[in-house]
């Protein structure tokens, strides 16, 4: 079972870590057909399901013309507490 434990807070990290490397892409502006944009679009395929939970209930904050998108830390933040339960 210790194993079991192991290998989901493994899992765990690994897609924190990547919901990471999402967000600091997204304050790149990328060119079309770069291998950064392709990762970018491979990392938004797959943590757009679970982001997408918290999108629904944290709207977008707003100040001036800009909006934050606050999801992430808020996903962040649900996988670091499944972290410490695990751990």
């Amino acid at each position: 079972m210790n194993a079991f434990v192991r290998l989901i807070y493994l899992a765990v990290m690994v897609y924190a870590w990547l919901i990471v490397g999402r967000a600091l892409l997204s304050w790149l502006r990328l060119r079309r057909g770069s291998v950064l944009y392709r990762i970018q679009g491979v990392l938004y395929d797959v943590t757009e399901p679970y982001l997408s939970l918290f999108r629904r209930v944290i709207p977008v904050a707003r100040g001036g013309g800009l909006g934050i998108d606050l999801s992430s830390l808020a996903a962040l933040l649900v996988l670091f507490i499944v972290l410490q339960v695990l751990a």
